[in-house]
């Protein structure tokens, strides 16, 4: 058998007929194209996700009472005796609502959250121009705030914030410090918020039960230790473990990374279905091709070619077609992802692993539907073929 002499052919009978050729291929390029692009999509997510976690340190515990119905009455004081015992380095409350923020004629819902300064120090944030957050502005409930990079474009346009004013619930609040741009997070983008003395929101909430706080551990070796430390002291203060949870970013990294692994296995899935959809085009189509073609099986049967001969072409014309059509998904996948980096503003890249799957799988598909296809016309007696019409 002449192996160039069958690929010519299996290429000359496809583009013969091009539109014909492109719509069988059709299936494969969009499943090819869904698959690389969804699983990509969900992979970027992972990585941006993942650093944004892992940029909080891995030495951070959350601290939240998840039973409202929990009384709880904790106290700064209580949180300060928690410091450097047994695995805790620092502790900072947190208090966070949502409420319109108005400043220069302008207003925006944004996220307010009442922090101390410890806070700055475990999440390792800092400010661009201005100042942090000090003591004074704790114990004295002054009405200062730390502004977001995309919250003070909203409301202030270009130029410096810091000595600005802003209204918050009816309460004026001066900026004295412009946050480093963070960009998003799990929950919403981190540069649309506002930070103001913990005493102060605590106040402007009317909410003096502190139902959450994060801690640090001395270092990534005491995290277990720490968070220890931490669950005795919930559960002297709460009698009930099931009133409140602890994060600590390995354990939240590991679902992180288990919740997006299962979406993209599910989200490829769904779009490789569309590439046996594309199969089952290919298949009929090549029955159709046989059909059309009996008369030139018999010419080829009659002159000495083999039932393997006769095989091997048809199942190279269906390879081929998958091979295209997954080729064509790949680059279409490839541009959408550029484009999705562009106006999503996460990287969106579609690895050599992906695009190997996506590939491989497509050649499959054309390998398992165009057999049934390949061996109908090998099977073809050359009489019948030739009687034909």
């Amino acid at each position: 058998m002449n192996w160039v002499q069958t690929w010519k052919m299996a290429f000359a009978s496809i583009f013969s007929n091009k539109m014909r050729s492109f719509l069988t291929m059709l299936g494969i390029i969009i499943g090819v194209l869904a698959v690389t692009l969804l699983v990509s999509v969900v992979q970027g997510a992972t990585g941006q996700v993942t650093s944004q976690i892992a940029s909080m340190g891995s030495n951070l515990l959350t601290v939240s009472v998840t039973d409202t119905r929990a009384n709880l009455y904790l106290t700064m004081d209580d949180l300060a005796a928690l410091q450097g015992k047994d695995g805790v380095a620092l502790t900072a409350p947190l208090v966070t609502t949502s409420a319109e923020v108005a400043g220069d004629g302008e207003s925006q819902s944004a996220t307010v959250q009442g922090v101390t300064p410890n806070y700055f120090t475990i999440t390792d944030l800092n400010v661009q121009t201005g100042r942090l957050l000090g003591q004074t502005d704790i114990d004295n409930r002054t009405h200062v705030a730390l502004i977001g990079v995309d919250l003070a474009e909203e409301l202030f346009g270009a130029g410096n914030v810091v000595g600005q004013t802003i209204t918050i619930a009816d309460r004026t609040f001066t900026i004295v410090g412009l946050l480093e741009e963070q960009g998003s997070s799990l929950t919403g983008s981190q540069d649309e918020r506002v930070l103001i003395p913990f005493t102060t929101a605590q106040r402007m909430t009317q909410n003096t039960q502190m139902t959450a706080f994060y801690a640090s551990a001395e270092s990534s070796d005491t995290v277990a230790q720490a968070e220890s430390t931490l669950n005795r002291f919930m559960y002297a203060a709460l009698g009930d473990e099931d009133a409140y949870t602890i994060y600590n970013q390995s354990a939240l990294l590991d679902a992180m990374d288990e919740v997006l692994g299962t979406m993209s296995l599910l989200l490829g899935g769904i779009a490789g279905i569309s590439l046996l959809v594309g199969g089952i085009g290919i298949m009929n189509i090549m029955l159709v091709s046989v059909t059309e073609r009996t008369r030139e099986i018999g010419i080829r049967k009659a002159i000495g070619a083999q039932r393997w001969d006769i095989l091997v072409q048809f199942l190279i014309e269906a390879i081929v077609l998958s091979l295209l059509g997954g080729l064509i998904g790949l680059a279409l996948g490839m541009a959408g992802a550029a484009l999705l980096t562009t106006y999503m503003g996460m990287t969106i890249q579609v690895s050599l692993g992906v695009a190997a799957i996506a590939i491989g799988f497509s050649v499959l598909v054309g390998v398992v539907f165009g057999v049934y296809p390949a061996a109908k016309a090998s099977r073809l007696h050359p009489i019948e073929a030739l009687r034909y019409e």
